[in-house]
C-alpha cells in the first residue's frame, strides 16, 4: 500500500504536465495559423497592387455631388428670423431716398427735409 502513493503521484504530475503541454501546442499551433492566413492575405493584397487590379476608386478624390434642393436650406423652424435692426435701417434708408427725391422735385423746402431727416433719425 505503501508503495502505490508514490505511482499515484507521478501519474497524476505527468498527466497534469502533459494536458498543459498539450494546451500550449494547440495555443501555439492555432497562432501559427493565423499568421500564415494573414501572410497570406497581404502576400495576395500586394500581388493585386502590383499587378494594378485594385480599385480606381482610391486614385481620385471622392466626387461630392450637390444636395437636393429640400436639403439646401434648413427646415423653417431652424431658419433664423431677420433682425429687425436690418429691416429699420432699411426702411430708414428708404424713407431718406424718399426724402431726397421728394426734395429734389422742390416738393420740400430744405427747411422741411432737415425737419424730416431730424425727425426719421429721432434726434
Amino acid at each position: 500500500m505503501f508503495r502505490r502513493r508514490p505511482l499515484m503521484r507521478a501519474a497524476v504530475v505527468g498527466g497534469g504536465a502533459y494536458m498543459a503541454g498539450r494546451h500550449v501546442a494547440n495555443r501555439q499551433a492555432e497562432e501559427a495559423q493565423y499568421q500564415a492566413d494573414q501572410d497570406a492575405r497581404i502576400s495576395a493584397l500586394e500581388q493585386q497592387q502590383a499587378a494594378g487590379q485594385y480599385d480606381q476608386q482610391y486614385d481620385q478624390p471622392p466626387q461630392y455631388q450637390q444636395p437636393p434642393p429640400q436639403y439646401q436650406q434648413p427646415p423653417p423652424q431652424y431658419q433664423q428670423p431677420p433682425a429687425p435692426a436690418q429691416d429699420a435701417s432699411s426702411s430708414m434708408v428708404d424713407q431718406l431716398n424718399k426724402l431726397a427725391d421728394l426734395h429734389q422735385q422742390g416738393v420740400l423746402t430744405d427747411d422741411e427735409f432737415a425737419a424730416a431727416k431730424a425727425k426719421l433719425f429721432g434726434t
